[in-house]
C-alpha cells in the first residue's frame, strides 16, 4: 500500500521540545538530495532517535541494530542480481544423495536454470544442496543461518558472493519470500512446512504479492497428497479456509511439470501492485475486447467497484519506469479472495485471450493520478 508519513513521530518530537525533522530534513538531502524516498529515511531516523530517547532496554537497540545491518547487507548484495526472476526452493537437509527427491532437487534446479531463472535455497545439504547441484552457481543464491554449532554451505555457493549469512531467521525469511518469483517445496520436516503454511498465509492474505506455489514430489510420493487431503478435510470441511485458497497450490510430480507451471504463470502474467486504493494487474499482452467482456463477468467477485479497466501506462508508476511498456488490467479488488485472482491470473495468461498487435493502438490511456 502507498506509504504514509508518520506525523505521530513529528509531533512526538515538537511536543517534547526537539525540533528535529528540520535536521534530520537537512542532512538527508545532503546524503541524497535526489532522492523520492527521503521521508522514509527521515521516519527510519526519527524513529531511531525515538528509541535513544527512550533508552529502555540494551538488548532492544541490539536486535534494531543488528536487523538494520543484515537488511542493508542484503539489499546491496541482491542488488547485483536485480532484474533476474527467482525461484525460492526449500526442502529437507537431510535428504541423502542417493534419495529419488534428492535427484528430483537436481533436476528442478537444472530445468530452471534452463529457464534463466536463479535458484534460492537455505545454502545447506539435502534439497538444497542438490537445487544448487543442478542450477550451478550462475543460477544460485544461498540464504543461510548462522548458527552456534557448525554450519556448512553446500560446495556449489560456499565462499562466494551468492552466499549470505543471516544471524535472525526472521530476516532471512523475509528474503525468502521477497525475492521469490516462485516457489518449489519438496518434501521435508518441521522447517519445511513451517515454510509452506507461512507462504500460504502470507498470499491468502494479501501481505505477500501473488507467485505461483509448488508442491513437487517423486512419482508415486504420498507427502504432499497428504497434506492436501488435511487441509480440504479439516482445514476446508470446516471453512477455516475459503474452497478457492487451494488454488494458490499447484501438486507436480516431475521437474517439467514444476518449471511448466512457473513458466505459464509468467506467460502474460507480469506483477501486481497498489496505486492508491486501486489494484494494478500489469500484463505483458493487452486483453482481447471479448476476453474483456467475459472477464467482467466471470470474476465481478473480485471487484468492490466498478469494472475492470485496460489501461496503457500514463506515469503512476513513477519509481518503476521500466515497466512502462506494460498493459495494466486496473480494478478495485476485495483484497481477500487470492486464489479467485490465481484463476483470474491463470485466464489472462491464456494465448486465446490476447489481443493481436494492433489491439495496443486501442488501448485507453490511463489519467494521471489526481
Amino acid at each position: 500500500m502507498p506509504y504514509e508519513p508518520n506525523d505521530h513521530l513529528l509531533r512526538h518530537f515538537e511536543e517534547n521540545g526537539a525540533d528535529l525533522a528540520q535536521q534530520v530534513e537537512a542532512q538527508l538531502q545532503l546524503i541524497a538530495p535526489n532522492s523520492p524516498n527521503i521521508p522514509l529515511y527521515r521516519d527510519m531516523i526519527l524513529t531511531v532517535l525515538r528509541m535513544a530517547q527512550d533508552d529502555r532496554n540494551r538488548w532492544n537497540a541490539k536486535i534494531t541494530l543488528q536487523a538494520i545491518r543484515e537488511l542493508d547487507h542484503a539489499f546491496r548484495v541482491l542488488e547485483q542480481f536485480k532484474g533476474r526472476r527467482k525461484v525460492t526452493v526449500f526442502g529437507s537437509a537431510r535428504t541423502p544423495a542417493e534419495s529419488p527427491l534428492y535427484a528430483l532437487a537436481r533436476e528442478v534446479g537444472a530445468a530452471l536454470a534452463r529457464s534463466d531463472l536463479m535458484v534460492i535455497t537455505g545454502g545447506g545439504g539435502g534439497i538444497m544442496a542438490a537445487a544448487h547441484e543442478g542450477a550451478g552457481l550462475e543460477h544460485s543464491l544461498g540464504f543461510n543461518i548462522t548458527l552456534p554449532f557448525e554450519q556448512h554451505a553446500n560446495p556449489t555457493i560456499d565462499g562466494t558472493e551468492n552466499l549470505l549469512s543471516f544471524h535472525f531467521f526472521f530476516t532471512r525469511k523475509l528474503f525468502f519470500v521477497k525475492e521469490a518469483d516462485a516457489l518449489v517445496l519438496c518434501p521435508g520436516g518441521f522447517g519445511t512446512l513451517d515454510e509452506a503454511l507461512e507462504v500460504l498465509t502470507l498470499i491468502q492474505t494479501g501481505k505477500s504479492p501473488l507467485v505461483p506455489v509448488v508442491l513437487l514430489d517423486a512419482p508415486g510420493g504420498g507427502f504432499w497428497q497428504g497434506a492436501l487431503d488435511f487441509i480440504r478435510n479439516q482445514l476446508e470441511a470446516n471453512r477455516y479456509i475459503l474452497p478457492t485458497d487451494l488454488k494458490l497450490i499447484r501438486l507436480v510430480y516431475s521437474a517439467e511439470e514444476a518449471v511448466d507451471e512457473i513458466n505459464q504463470f509468467y506467460a502474460n502474467f507480469h506483477s501486481t501492485r497498489w496505486l492508491k486504493r486501486e489494484f494494478v494487474v500489469r500484463m505483458n499482452h493487452p486483453l482481447s475486447d471479448r476476453a474483456l467482456a467475459h472477464l467482467q463477468k466471470e470474476f465481478a467477485s473480485l471487484r468492490l467497484s466498478g469494472d475492470f479497466q485496460q489501461l496503457a501506462y500514463s506515469g503512476e508508476d513513477h519509481d518503476e519506469p521500466s515497466f512502462s511498456h506494460l498493459t495494466r488490467l486496473v480494478f478495485n479488488f476485495n483484497g481477500r479472495d487470492q486464489g479467485r485472482l490465481r484463476e483470474l491470473v491463470d485466464y489472462i495468461n491464456l494465448p486465446e485471450n490476447w489481443a493481436q498487435a494492433q489491439g495496443k493502438a486501442q488501448q485507453r490511456v490511463a489519467p494521471e493520478p489526481a
